[in-house]
């Protein structure tokens, strides 16, 4: 079983390259700044995630 902060750091990171790209395209700096902290949030979260199912993989 996935861990579900792998799951949502998946689609935070998914979230913020979309944001990130809207504000590319849009040409608002703010937008693509959010997006790419989205993303960076999604990381560390999904890090997070794989860390826990590590630690039960290895429990188990």
């Amino acid at each position: 079983m996935v861990d579900k902060d792998r799951v949502e750091g998946s689609l935070k990171q998914a979230k913020g390259a979309i944001k990130e790209g809207v504000g590319k395209v849009t040409g608002d700096t703010s937008t693509q700044a959010e997006g790419k902290a989205d993303k960076a949030e999604g990381k560390v979260q999904n890090t997070v995630g794989g860390a826990k199912d590590a630690v039960r993989d290895a429990t188990e």
